[in-house]
């Protein structure tokens, strides 16, 4: 059974209750810039394991997969 990563509180307060983060915030969450997250999203299909939800014009990244990143789990 998988249990949930339960989310640290300096993304929880980036996050505001959302599900889902705006680059530079999912950058700021693990202390990179929003370019290096894009860059990555080009090269690699993904930026550290985690791949993002295009709504609109906007790359949405969930904040679960953020969390187990900041965790530590492996993905």
């Amino acid at each position: 059974m998988h249990t949930a990563t339960p989310i640290p509180s300096g993304l929880a307060a980036i996050a505001g209750g959302r599900d889902y983060v705006l680059t530079h915030e999912f950058g700021r969450a693990i202390n990179r810039s929003g370019q290096t997250i894009r860059k990555l999203l080009c090269t690699e299909g993904h930026a550290y394991g985690v791949r993002p939800v295009k709504i609109g014009a906007r790359l949405m990244w969930p904040v679960a997969d953020i969390a187990q990143i900041l965790a530590g789990d492996a993905r």
